[in-house]
């Protein structure tokens, strides 16, 4: 039988080209992103409290250490996809934080990717430059 500390969760976040693979254990609430700690990873204020929110609204902070390798896209899509991870996560270990991450919208997909480009124009909607002669 494993020990409690033992135990791992895990949950998969997505958002734009990003895609985290997130594992809790039980700790002290340490993070490491990439092997690095979040504070060395994301660099910005902003993205390091988008990390931390769903651990916030369940009242976790300092329960879980969480390790995270995250790939594709920009820093501010990884930071997303590592939020929506840790949400997962997080209702694998305990089903009763569901009502309020869902309140949240931590575990609702974000939808929006970057629109195709046409052929014809330079990006997905902006036209070559249009003159009369």
């Amino acid at each position: 039988m494993a020990k409690k500390a033992d135990v791992k969760y895990y949950g998969t976040g997505r958002r734009k080209s990003s895609v985290a693979r997130v594992y809790l254990t039980a700790g002290k609430g340490e993070i490491t992103i990439n092997g690095r700690t979040i504070d060395d990873y994301f660099g910005t204020e902003i993205l390091k409290t988008i990390v931390r929110q769903p651990l916030v609204v369940t009242d976790t902070e300092g329960k879980f250490d969480i390790k995270v390798t995250v790939k594709g896209g920009g820093t501010t899509g990884q930071a997303g996809a590592v939020r929506h991870g840790i949400s997962r996560a997080l209702l694998e270990a305990d089903a009763d934080y569901r009502p309020a991450l869902k309140k949240e919208g931590f575990l609702t997909r974000d939808p929006r990717m970057k629109e195709r480009k046409k052929y014809g124009l330079k990006k997905a909607r902006r036209a070559p430059q249009f003159s009369k002669r």
